[in-house]
């Protein structure tokens, strides 16, 4: 399947000089502008090249730590099931972490609850700090 580098570059560039950040928390998930990446990164899709993440570590108004998800419910270690995310069932891929900037939100899905934000957190020390 051919990248469209080109088109995520023009939208890439608009973002870029958005003024505004958007508020935003730690368990939260968002619409986000992961773009077109290169490999095994994972890719947004459609027009706004994105994908739901979760806000795992707040930094601060700029930038946080986040995990994206899928619908797809895979199995293995670098997975975690997370139920029901807006009206799909998502799944946390946890082989894709990241540092993102606060102007690749796009708008709030949901909210983790407390539970299942700690599970996954955990999950993510074991895997990284292991």
């Amino acid at each position: 399947m051919e990248k469209d580098f080109d088109e995520w570059n023009k939208s890439k560039k608009f973002r870029n000089v958005r003024g505004t950040y958007p508020h935003y928390r730690e368990r939260e998930i968002w619409s986000c502008a992961l773009g077109v990446n290169i490999g095994f990164e994972q890719d947004g899709t459609g027009k706004n090249f994105d994908r739901p993440i979760v806000v795992i570590r707040a930094f601060n108004r700029n930038t946080f730590f986040g995990v994206a998800l899928t619908g797809k419910m895979k199995k293995g270690e670098y997975y975690l099931p997370l139920g029901m995310v807006g009206k799909r069932e998502a799944c946390a891929n946890l082989s894709q972490v990241r540092l993102i900037d606060a102007k690749r939100l796009i708008r709030r899905i949901d909210i983790l609850d407390i539970e299942t934000f700690e599970c996954l957190r955990k999950r993510l020390k074991q895997i990284l700090f292991a």
